[in-house]
């Protein structure tokens, strides 16, 4: 690879737009200690960066082609170190969700679309394979190595140096930046369509937000509900959350109307619904989405069985997650390579058998005590095959369109994997609880050493409020302190130790299943031996494409 410098820069950035999500999750306990918050506080601030990374993915993209790919670079990365310096010195909650969930996520949508587009505008052909490789594979391993570097951070010293780090790492990003090949600003920028930018933001966002809520709102029947003033929002006796996201479909319906009617009269759109038409685009584009649907439901379960029902505090985790870390890495290094012999469509077929493979690995050895080296055997092929479709879906997506077109390609991308990582994390979740609570309330009525009221008394305390997973002992105390015989207290705790299990496994057969379906998604991808595939028209109509 000729221009080295250029990729350490851009993988530099990849690597702190992924880091502080996954230090945020295994920081959880000591963040709500130091703001004198609460759990829910703290997964407020998660859940809205999150939906403001969805909600404005496609106008950062927009504003690079305006404002041009290298100074969008910077900006964005300029606003997400301010928001790194004040989420370091956040005192309290509120300025936290400003700091991290607003200003980091707004800065995150400008960055992450040009560097998508910076790639392109640096390497060619297989070159630019290697890139997108390796910044798919930086990406995937800040998921899995954010614990163990936010874990060793949090338990030796503070959470707080993981951003005051983020600013040093941005700060020299942005003093070398000038040494990758610049890309050519536009001559006539486009204006922003402000319609369409609030229609992508409303619509993305309702969606985003209503796949993220489902898990305490659930998803037909309602669980929980929104409060406003009091009263709880159930419309016609179901859940919000399925109208919550029919209404972000229809916000999206009328943007590729409003687009549609913006291209028609030759006025600047938010984006351009006939790169939708190409069919390598919206296949690799599916297919990220499936792949950050198993990564981040997979990411949901490892943390409850290794933390909650083994104890192990964050940085033990992290090292369990090691072998995965490593293998995703090389992977996606080796990838191209692959694909140059394979195409990128057997190596994405093959990567998510292993995903399922993996799965299935991990699933044999969930049990009271870690089969460590099972688990780690799992762990490794499940990081092969996420370090594989890492290394093709960038490359397959960015290829797709004119090299104008790469910043908007960019934001498309951006989304597709918030989408993806919200579902996986809701889905994942929902039948990790599902399997939990219908485990244990069939072994709550089975359970011999349980009277016929005590049975009666547990299953309508968790028909009425659910199951939230904790560890086994903090049940059981929790039995004691509420005046439950001792005998009675340690059965309960006794079945719901068996129950996290049962959901665990439920939670893996599940992941596995989403990998093998996944498949599917695949059957467009380029299956040429080719580095870099071509734009494939699709002889539907762009409107359809669009909805």
């Amino acid at each position: 690879m000729k221009n080295k410098t250029a990729i350490l820069i851009l993988a530099a950035a990849q690597f702190v737009m992924v880091l502080d999500s996954s230090v945020m999750n295994v920081s959880i306990s000591q963040i709500v200690a130091d703001l004198d918050t609460t759990i829910q506080g703290v997964q407020l601030a998660i859940t809205a960066y999150t939906l403001v990374m969805a909600a404005f993915m496609l106008t950062g993209a927009k504003l690079g082609d305006i404002w041009g790919r290298d100074r969008t670079f910077a900006i964005g990365l300029a606003v997400y170190a301010l928001g790194s310096f004040i989420t370091a010195l956040s005192p309290n909650l509120t300025v936290l969700l400003i700091g991290w969930s607003l200003i980091e996520g707004l800065g995150a949508v400008l960055v992450v679309p040009a560097i998508a587009a910076l790639i392109a505008a640096n390497y060619e052909g297989r070159e630019r394979a290697l890139a997108y490789g390796l910044i798919g594979g930086v990406a995937a391993a800040a998921v899995a190595v954010g614990p163990i570097i936010g874990g060793w951070v949090t338990t030796n010293y503070t959470w707080r140096y993981v951003f005051v780090g983020e600013v040093v790492i941005v700060a020299v990003i942005l003093l070398v930046r000038n040494r990758m090949k610049k890309s050519p600003r536009p001559e006539n920028p486009p204006k922003l369509d402000l319609v369409g930018a609030a229609l992508s933001a409303s619509g993305f966002g309702l969606i985003v937000f209503g796949i993220l809520q489902s898990s305490s709102w659930g998803w037909v029947q309602p669980k929980g509900a929104l409060t406003i003033n009091g009263n709880e929002i159930t419309p016609l006796g179901f859940s919000i959350v399925p109208f919550l996201i029919l209404g972000g479909l229809g916000l999206l319906a009328t943007l590729s109307w409003w687009v549609n009617r913006r291209q028609a009269r030759g006025e600047a759109a938010l984006l351009d619904m006939s790169m939708l038409s190409i069919v390598t685009l919206r296949a690799g584009l599916s297919t990220l989405v499936s792949q950050q649907l198993v990564l981040m439901g997979t990411f949901f379960v490892l943390p409850v069985y290794l933390q909650v029902v083994l104890g192990l505090n964050a940085l033990d985790t992290g090292l369990k997650l090691l072998p995965m870390s490593i293998t995703m890495f090389l992977a996606a290094l080796l990838g191209p390579r692959v694909a140059a012999r394979r195409s990128p469509r057997r190596v994405a077929q093959a990567s998510f058998v292993l995903l399922a493979l993996g799965s299935v690995i991990i699933l044999g050895t969930i049990d009271i005590e870690l089969n460590s080296s099972a688990f780690a055997l799992g762990l490794a092929v499940f990081g092969i095959g996420i370090g594989g479709l890492a290394s093709q879906l960038g490359n397959v997506i960015m290829s797709s369109v004119d090299p104008a077109q790469t910043n908007q390609a960019g934001g498309l991308q951006g989304t597709a994997q918030n989408l993806g990582a919200s579902l996986g994390t809701a889905l994942i979740g929902a039948i990790l609880l599902g399997g939990l609570t219908a485990s244990f309330v069939d072994r709550i009525a089975d359970n011999p050493a349980l009277t016929e009221a005590q049975q009666d008394a547990v299953t309508d305390y968790v028909t009425e409020t659910g199951l939230e997973v904790i560890p086994v002992p903090q049940l059981e105390a929790a039995l004691v302190a509420a005046g439950a015989p001792a005998d009675a207290a340690a059965a309960v705790a006794a079945d719901y130790g068996q129950s996290q299990l049962d959901g665990l496994r439920n939670a893996l057969f599940a992941v596995a299943v989403f990998a093998v379906l996944s498949v599917w998604f695949t059957r467009r991808l380029p299956g040429e031996s080719t580095a870099a595939p071509a734009a494939e028209p699709d002889p539907a109509p762009v409107a359809m494409a669009a909805t």
